[in-house]
């Protein structure tokens, strides 16, 4: 391949396009160090200012085979990410606040889990207790499930109740609505989580990882890749976990599974990727729980709480993805994405909720299950992407269609009457438990079926310092809810309920470079339409499929970037229905608006110091309740302030030995929407070190971590339901140690 020079690290990270033919965003010369960062996952960062100072060498274009955007300077984060159907873009290219953790990060921070990620986003909290069986987000104050993150781009595709992130390259958070830029229609309104799966770079890897997890949680991680063929055309990517141990939570023992390969082909016309995994969690003697706080404020308890010891289950994922890109001319290229993905839950799964919560901590357990989830799910994306242009002006123009059916089915026996405990010295529901006959396999309970097609066209213009974006997608979602006579889904519906819904949502983005590309101005303006939410079991009207919604955002906002440092300032505004609980029975009421300022930064702030994090303030409202007292009122779980500061330190005593500090801050949220009663603000702080040797030729990296240092007890939100707040983590402590060989 032709080689060429690099004049400066700043021209390399702006060469968005090649030839002015590749529409899909790929920086086309890199230097040498973020050549290298992008390759290989699991490559150590170089120091930041050396980085940068560094001359720059030769070295190929690797255009096709590398499609991410490059590692930013102090390797915690890369320079951009998945834009959906406007693909990889450069943050200062993207009209959205959007930010992409690497696998350095995850790997750095041990993390095993989405929630170990996105602990470090000022506008991410978590709507589920950690340690529980599901993970649920709040982004921008807006709750986002576990079925609606994205897998490469993908709708439908993600693992479900836990992420495992060791077979992750990325972790990308776009804030907003995002169903016009991913396909399909979702319930992902305050934003979007999409998945990037690892590649095998141009440098072969062998990595095995050992893991300590308190309180007796033993693990291994092995991670493989290498590069076949005359070109080294072909690329495969192995990770595989083991888990297995006593956890924090007391007397509960978790066993965790993964098995993931990518496979990649590149070529001058073609770009093919195939992605399998299998996921496994299976927990046995309990799990963490969420407290309904109706009766008054309770104190919380140690984050180790088991309040439902006697229980178990197990969630397994299976997913497998084929996408590709052919070149049928310089300018017009055609891509397809299609997918399924099975999963399965068996035992105590959700409805694990402490009700009834006094000032003494005594309480009553809602009565206990025994479920059978299945979803069975087929996504499809297919389109074209062209690039021309009219005058001065350049043209990037997409044409696609996508289409997402999913299955779903919840079997259940459950026991009679709730159980007396005290949240201090809880009782083991063992007995009850397995008295309980596990149901099998269920009919399916709900169909949904989701499609879509879209136009965009995105013009540039003055060198690009100005970039409009237009783009418009025509949505539908049809769902059909089966009701039979009993909870196990078994012989023929008794009855079907039928919601069809169809809008057109536009979508408008502006970027404006008015002093080259150290500063971007942005604005968007983007609607969705999401599918009805799906009433859990807890609740009379159980199983109910409430209407599909469309939600609208306004966002303006400036990004900086000084080459080692950069910082996002977003203000926006999202409207979506509002929910309520009435006498057990959940629905919408009104409209929930959310008001915001966010600030993201991250990057090298000095020689061998690197900061990530930011400040988000939130302001809801809701709007047009038929409880008229609650208009004006906050909605319940939406914290004004939320911050974020993590700092690592190379220390300059030992340059192998790197130290970290982060502070986790959350303000008051009301648990309710009336506003009758919140929940105190809090702070966690979370410690770490690692350290880089050589044993017998061979790299090592030792890692240590204490999360939540001074085991704080303490609520760290809101549950999906009003008066339901979810509880903190105790203590944790994790060790590690990494083998490059």
């Amino acid at each position: 391949m032709k080689k060429k020079e690099c004049p400066s690290a700043r021209k390399c990270l702006v060469y968005a396009l090649i030839g002015s033919q590749m529409f899909w965003y790929t920086p086309a010369i890199v230097y040498a160090e973020d050549a290298q960062q992008t390759a290989e996952a699991g490559s150590e960062s170089a120091d930041a200012d050396e980085k940068n100072e560094a001359p720059m060498e030769e070295v190929e274009v690797t255009a096709k085979r590398d499609q991410l955007p490059p590692v930013y300077a102090g390797g915690q984060v890369a320079r951009g990410g998945n834009i959906g159907v406007l693909g990889n873009k450069d943050f200062m290219d993207t009209p959205f606040n959007i930010i992409s953790y690497t696998s350095e990060t995850m790997e750095d921070q041990q993390a095993d889990t989405l929630y170990d990620v996105l602990i470090n986003d000022p506008s991410v909290r978590f709507a589920t207790s950690a340690g529980g069986t599901n993970e649920n987000y709040m982004i921008r104050g807006l709750e986002l499930n576990y079925q609606y993150l994205y897998f490469n781009g993908m709708t439908g595709l993600a693992p479900h109740h836990h992420v495992p992130v060791e077979f992750l390259e990325r972790v990308e958070v776009l804030k907003g609505p995002t169903s016009f830029l991913y396909g399909g229609v979702s319930t992902s309104v305050g934003g979007a989580i999409n998945l990037v799966p690892k590649r095998a770079g141009e440098e072969d890897i062998t990595d095995f990882t050992t893991s300590y997890t308190s309180t007796s949680h033993l693990g291994g991680h092995i991670d493989l890749g290498r590069r076949f063929g005359e070109n080294k055309e072909w690329g495969i990517r192995f990770n595989g976990v083991y888990e297995d141990g006593e956890t924090a939570v007391d007397d509960q023992t978790k066993e965790r599974l993964l098995g993931a390969v990518g496979v990649d082909y590149q070529s001058d016309k073609w770009r093919m990727s195939l992605d399998s995994y299998y996921s496994e969690n299976s927990y046995d003697n309990g799990s963490s729980s969420m407290y309904y706080l109706g009766s008054g404020y309770t104190k919380a308890p140690d984050g180790s709480t088991n309040a439902y010891r006697g229980t178990d289950g197990t969630m397994e994922n299976t997913g497998i993805l084929l996408k590709g890109e052919y070149d049928v001319e310089d300018d017009l290229t055609a891509y397809f994405g299609i997918g399924t993905l099975s999963t399965k839950a068996t035992g105590f799964i959700n409805g694990n909720h402490v009700l009834n919560l006094q000032s003494d901590g005594t309480a009553t357990l809602r009565n206990v299950f025994k479920q059978y989830f299945w979803t069975e799910t087929t996504s499809a994306d297919f389109g074209l992407r062209s690039t021309f242009q009219t005058g001065a002006v350049k043209h990037q123009v997409v044409l696609g269609t996508s289409l997402v059916d999913t299955d779903y089915s919840n079997a259940y026996t459950q026991g009679s009457g709730n159980y007396a405990t005290n949240i201090y010295n809880p009782i083991s529901v063992a007995s009850y438990y397995d008295s309980l006959t596990q149901p099998s396999r269920g009919n399916k309970t709900l169909v949904t079926e989701l499609s879509s097609v879209l136009l965009s066209d995105t013009l540039s213009f003055d060198d690009d310092k100005v970039q409009l974006t237009l783009g418009a997608r025509r949505q539908n979602v049809d769902q059909t809810t089966y009701k039979y006579a009993n909870s196990l889904a078994t012989g023929n519906p008794t009855s079907t309920s039928v919601y069809e819904s169809d809008a057109t949502t536009p979508m408008v983005g502006l970027v404006v470079k008015p002093w080259g590309e150290s500063v971007s101005f942005y604005a968007n303006y983007i609607e969705a339409l999401s599918p009805g939410t799906v009433v859990g079991i807890t609740y009379d009207n159980a199983n109910e499929v409430l209407a599909p919604y469309k939600t609208k955002q306004h966002e303006i906002g400036v990004k900086w970037d000084e080459g080692n440092f950069a910082n996002t300032l977003a203000i926006f505004q999202i409207a979506m229905p509002s929910s309520t609980t009435t006498n057990n029975v959940y629905s919408y009421d009104g409209e929930q608006k959310s008001r915001g300022i966010e600030w993201n930064t991250f990057g090298s702030i000095a020689k061998n110091l690197r900061l990530l994090g930011g400040i988000a303030y939130t302001k809801g409202e809701i709007v047009n309740s038929a409880t008229s007292s609650n208009n004006g009122n906050t909605p319940y779980g939406v914290p004004e302030w939320t911050m974020n500061a993590g700092v690592e330190w190379d220390t300059p005593w030992d340059e192998n030995l790197t130290l970290s500090l982060r502070a986790v801050y959350t303000g008051s949220q009301y648990i309710n929407n009336a506003n009758t009663m919140e929940i105190p603000d809090w702070v966690r702080y979370d410690i770490g070190a690692r350290y880089k040797s050589v044993i017998n030729k061979v790299p090592v990296t030792y890692r240590l971590s204490v999360e939540n240092l001074f085991d704080k007890h303490y609520w760290a939100g809101c549950f999906s339901a009003e008066n339901y707040v979810t509880l903190g983590a105790a203590r944790t402590v994790k060790l590690s140690a990494t083998m490059h060989f």
